[in-house]
């Protein structure tokens, strides 16, 4: 069992840091915590989770106004991005996206910068403060600086919790669902950055994937779309109604209805 350890550095409190302990039953620290492989720090900067035995390893900070995100948001190629083709998004139409499986959040943020209201959820609490932070200190930013980024951001909707509880409780629709379940063939691939690989490691891969898949089947509206590594079979081995394939990944998706501005007034979500 992996040990993880919370510190708040140099703060007296943090409500992200006293969630993740409740749900994961750890004391929060004043002082750094000693004897444990992970430490996940709360500061006023930032919420970092640092490998301590690979000293060499950069910690894991989610940030969405710099690096790869603000590169792909303002050169990533628009509507004619692969999972943009995979939600249907056209003209006017930009769906309500609900994301089940949302870690680090990079998909969910790239949805939004294309026009679509998403909502996330992720059941594991480090990955959760790791989003929640990265999204608060987005928001921070862009009221000062940056309106277009304001309004992404003011796009996406963060949830904790697990999707499939979530899902079976659901009473309306999704317009179209969103799932990337993590697998451990994923995690071998050495495209994956050894910081990543330990997040994979903390996290595990999702065992329920196959009863998460069959209640979003059931809960969307037009389609369901699932990432998956280009190499591996369908999910569930259930019959995929098209595929979009790039190098190291592809879109499955299953449709259930086209997506029209008609179709998505139907749904009824708001």
């Amino acid at each position: 069992m992996i040990s993880l350890g919370l510190w708040l550095n140099q703060i007296t409190a943090s409500s992200l840091a006293e969630y993740c302990a409740a749900q994961m039953n750890i004391p929060v620290c004043t002082q750094k915590p000693t004897g444990v492989e992970y430490i996940l720090e709360f500061s006023e900067t930032a919420v970092q989770l640092h490998a301590c035995n690979h000293e060499n390893y950069k910690p894991l900070k989610l940030d969405f106004t710099l690096g790869g995100a603000a590169h792909r948001r303002k050169f990533g190629g628009g509507a004619g991005q692969m999972i943009a083709k995979a939600a249907g998004l056209s003209g006017k139409i930009t769906p309500h996206i609900f994301d089940a499986t949302a870690g680090l959040g990079g998909d969910g943020f790239v949805l939004a910068c294309l026009g679509c209201r998403v909502t996330l959820m992720e059941r594991s609490p480090i990955a959760y403060v790791l989003l929640a932070d990265a999204l608060n200190r987005a928001c921070v930013y862009a009221q000062q600086c940056d309106a277009e980024l304001l309004e992404i951001i003011q796009r996406i909707q963060l949830l904790p919790g697990d999707s499939i509880e979530h899902l079976k409780t659901y009473a309306g629709y999704y317009p179209v669902i969103y799932l990337d379940p993590m697998f451990p063939e994923r995690q071998k691939t050495a495209a994956v950055k050894k910081e990543m690989q330990l997040f994979h490691a903390l996290i595990g891969k999702d065992e329920d994937s196959a009863e998460l898949f069959n209640n979003a089947l059931e809960k969307t509206w037009c389609r369901l779309i699932v990432k998956r590594p280009r190499l591996a079979p369908p999910l569930n081995n259930t019959r995929v109604d098209l595929t979009l394939e790039g190098k190291s990944c592809r879109f499955d998706i299953y449709t259930r209805r086209k997506i029209t501005l008609e179709t998505l007034a139907a749904c009824g979500d708001e």
